[in-house]
């Protein structure tokens, strides 16, 4: 990226977002942009961001692009000095987990989450002890405390493969009640729940889905499995948001409505441009709190360092890569 002098830079950075993005706000962006890309060769340092970021984010700054799956997977292999999340908190500990030797930087602390939140490692014993000989599936959603309490990690994009991998007719599946429940319904596992939901996906109804397919003759719903059950029902399609994005790859449809969070029908737009996005906005304000000034500030001042018990880490790491294994 050197070899080009700042302004075919900047030309080249816009051309990706230009669709989306105003020239008077791109203008905005540019200072911190240029930053952002100088401190990174500085601090050997790489961004990974999660398909909720903001495009400016997304396309513009990140290295390292995707679900939490392939966030988890990539912060494994990645040989950067530094790894800076725009993501939320548990994505950051999971990739400090994965990677102990690296320094993993999160902009801002309060990048949290609804489901991360509802469940602790006591809630998680509690559980085992209710239910003796259950595995315990964790969904990457959660703290490293919870993690190391589990017997293996999921994500949305493989959970059906690993409580399918188990070869049991009951599993504990934590903490997205709805994620259970779309996965029991799809394997015919029993599903033993906790009431914990995504602030963003609990929001959507079935009503608002159908109304949306009658102010859009032809749309293709997507949504995601963290929506509930009854959203799922009426949907075209359920999946992570990389399967989500490898379905509209796949499927040539003229308009798609994304069941999720208001920045991936931003990313996914950018690029299918030929596709018409409909867009019911659902924002999740804890991945909003990752800003361009923010990852700038986060690479000048080296905070906020994410660190982890090595004894907790090493057992909570051991369930992530379980999962990783599959």
């Amino acid at each position: 990226m050197n070899q080009l002098g700042p302004r075919q830079t900047a030309d080249r950075l816009y051309d990706r977002v230009r669709h989306l993005v105003p020239e008077m706000e791109w203008a905005t962006f540019l200072d911190d942009i240029r930053a952002i890309e100088d401190l990174k060769q500085q601090r050997n340092a790489i961004i990974l961001a999660h398909n909720y970021q903001t495009p400016e984010i997304f396309h513009c700054v990140a290295d390292i692009r995707g679900d939490s799956l392939a966030l988890a997977r990539e912060a494994q292999e990645a040989s950067a000095d530094v790894i800076v999340m725009a993501g939320v908190h548990f994505m950051a500990e999971t990739a400090k987990m994965l990677n102990p030797d690296s320094t993993v930087l999160i902009p801002d602390m309060k990048a949290g989450c609804s489901l991360a939140d509802s469940i602790t490692a006591r809630d998680v014993r509690a559980l085992r002890e209710r239910h003796p000989g259950v595995p315990v599936v964790t969904y990457v959603n959660t703290s490293a405390e919870v993690k190391a309490e589990s017997d293996i990690c999921c994500t949305s994009g493989n959970a059906k493969r690993v409580v399918e991998s188990l070869g049991t007719d009951r599993v504990i599946m934590i903490p997205d009640e709805f994620l259970a429940r779309n996965i029991e319904a799809e394997t015919g596992i029993k599903m033993i729940t906790w009431p914990g939901h995504c602030e963003v996906h609990e929001r959507f109804t079935p009503g608002e889905i159908t109304r949306m397919r009658e102010d859009n003759p032809g749309v293709t719903v997507l949504a995601h499995p963290e929506c509930p059950p009854e959203v799922v029902a009426v949907s075209d399609f359920s999946g992570s948001t990389a399967m989500m994005s490898d379905y509209v790859q796949a499927h040539d449809s003229g308009k798609v409505l994304l069941v999720t969070e208001c920045s991936m029908s931003d990313n996914l737009a950018l690029l299918h441009p030929h596709i018409d996005f409909v867009r019911p906005c659902n924002m999740c304000p804890h991945m909003k709190r990752i800003t361009l000034s923010g990852l700038r500030h986060a690479l000048e001042t080296m905070t906020h360092e994410v660190t982890i018990d090595p004894a907790l880490a090493a057992r909570g790491r051991r369930a992530v890569e379980r999962m990783l294994a599959i």
